[in-house]
């Protein structure tokens, strides 16, 4: 049995927390795969040691998280310890931060929709909030968002305010974070790191797709799958 730690502030006002798992189920039943999923509150996910032992990590969407740390720590024991990893609107902001701090030098990078010290601002309010639109993403060539959906463009739907800041782009690109869907504006919406066995991050929510499962979930679900320990 894989298990999957689903990491955010579970609440029946946010439709991706009741989509989530129906996607998760849907995909056990079509892959006939051996999953067990969990929910952890970012209050949990804070403490020392909370996601060890879990097969996968999803950081889900509805932010502004009780406890940022949780977010941050459930990113950064995915990246850390090689666990396949999916962050989805909130999840994306979220790792984008732990990345920026933990592997780009930049302590005080911070979100801007959350309370805390002074800092710069690596994630910053859309100029244009996304939420409830679809849009289309033209997605890199080679990438695994790429391979996974099947196509070099897609549309999806958007439940998020909140993205990069564009300043922040080259000091991420430099440390090896790789950005692989753009809108048609060139604004980021996917990013992945090279080398993780699985680690894709999306401001859109594949979880609020038609009734079948997205690509993208059931591709992290197999990667969960085939995790060895």
């Amino acid at each position: 049995m894989k298990t999957i730690a689903l990491v955010g502030d579970r609440s029946p006002a946010v439709r991706a927390h009741t989509r989530i798992p129906q996607a998760l189920d849907a995909v056990r039943e079509l892959e006939q795969l051996d999953l067990d999923v969990y929910w952890v509150p970012t209050t949990a996910a804070a403490e020392p040691d909370a996601l060890n032992g879990f097969d996968g990590i999803w950081l889900t969407p509805g932010s502004p998280y009780r406890n940022e740390a949780g977010g941050i720590a459930a990113a950064w024991t995915a990246r850390s310890a090689g666990i396949p990893f999916l962050g989805t609107c909130a999840g994306f902001q979220h790792a984008m931060l732990e990345f920026a701090r933990g592997v780009c030098g930049l302590s005080d990078a911070r979100h801007a929709e959350n309370e805390g010290p002074a800092g710069e601002d690596l994630i910053v309010e859309l100029s244009c909030s996304l939420a409830g639109h679809e849009a289309a993403v033209d997605l890199a060539p080679g990438s695994l968002v790429e391979r996974l959906i099947g196509a070099s463009r897609t549309v999806e739907r958007y439940h998020c305010a909140y993205g990069l800041a564009a300043g922040s782009l080259d000091l991420l690109r430099a440390h090896g974070m790789r950005f692989t869907g753009h809108d048609d504006d060139g604004e980021v919406r996917v990013a992945e790191l090279p080398g993780h066995p699985f680690f894709l991050v999306t401001l859109f929510q594949p979880e609020l797709a038609g009734d079948d499962p997205h690509p993208l979930i059931r591709g992290f679900a197999r990667a969960v799958a085939l995790k060895t320990p």
